[in-house]
């Protein structure tokens, strides 16, 4: 389950129920990561503090940290003050460890939940010809949106990214499609044609899906990286992510 916000939500209860599966608390390291690429793995997954732009800030710092693990739900926070420069500074995440480097053609789903939504956020996933090999396409899905915009090919008079295909259905909303190089892979971004997805549960493979039948994606290809978290730009704030999940069946 993936639930995020700037405030803390209510993690889901657990059942104990006999005969039902039951999650146990795992210990975990809690230490706030504050280097540029510090990182911790729990289970199936990894913090990545991933500060990748921070030279672009005239000043700034940012930690992160993992608060919980139950079963292969994982909770975590970052805090970030950033001034100076238009670029994102970070990219705090947590990373997928499990079930990457398949190809796309044998994978089924790829269930995850989120709850309320308020910040930049999105699922980042990047392709490849080889399993672990260099990144052929980057695939965004913008859960929110706060000032900012996805790399396009084309930006309209007004500076705006011109998407290439529109109002496309995928797990109940509506989305925009944008596309554009970032100089080193093509970058496909799935933006919401309005408002914020405040609570989501489903599959985010029929994006994947979607670029493979109307795009011309190879199903070929191997799914190297499988993150989501928060793009810190400038300003203050303080990110809870109470319940996340992820699984590729």
């Amino acid at each position: 389950m993936f639930s995020l916000s700037l405030l803390l939500l209510c993690v889901p209860l657990v059942s104990s129920t006999p005969h039902m599966h039951k999650h146990y608390v795992r210990a975990v390291d809690t230490a706030p990561l504050s280097g540029q690429y510090d990182s911790v793995n729990v289970g199936r997954y990894s913090l990545l503090n991933n500060l990748w732009g921070e030279n672009g800030a005239a000043s700034g710092s940012q930690t992160s940290q993992i608060t919980s693990m139950k079963g292969s739900t994982i909770a975590w926070k970052t805090n970030w003050t950033w001034t100076g420069g238009n670029g994102v500074k970070s990219f705090a995440n947590i990373q997928l460890n499990t079930g990457i480097n398949q190809q796309l053609s044998t994978i089924s789903n790829m269930p995850s939940n989120t709850g309320a939504v308020v910040a930049d956020v999105a699922y980042d996933l990047f392709t490849s010809d080889t399993p672990g090999g260099s990144n052929v396409n980057e695939i965004m899905i913008w859960l929110a949106n706060v000032n900012s915009g996805p790399i396009a090919a084309q930006y309209n008079a007004a500076g705006q990214a011109v998407p290439i295909s529109k109002n496309i259905s995928i797990e109940g909303h509506k989305w925009n499609l944008y596309s554009g190089s970032n100089g080193y892979n093509q970058v496909y971004s799935f933006l919401l044609t309005s408002g914020t997805v405040k609570s989501f549960q489903g599959d985010i493979y029929p994006f994947l899906s979607h670029l493979i039948d109307n795009e011309g994606m190879r199903s070929s290809q191997y799914l190297t990286t499988a993150q989501a978290g928060t793009e810190a730009t400038s300003g203050t704030a303080k990110f809870t992510t109470s319940a996340y999940s992820l699984t590729i069946n």
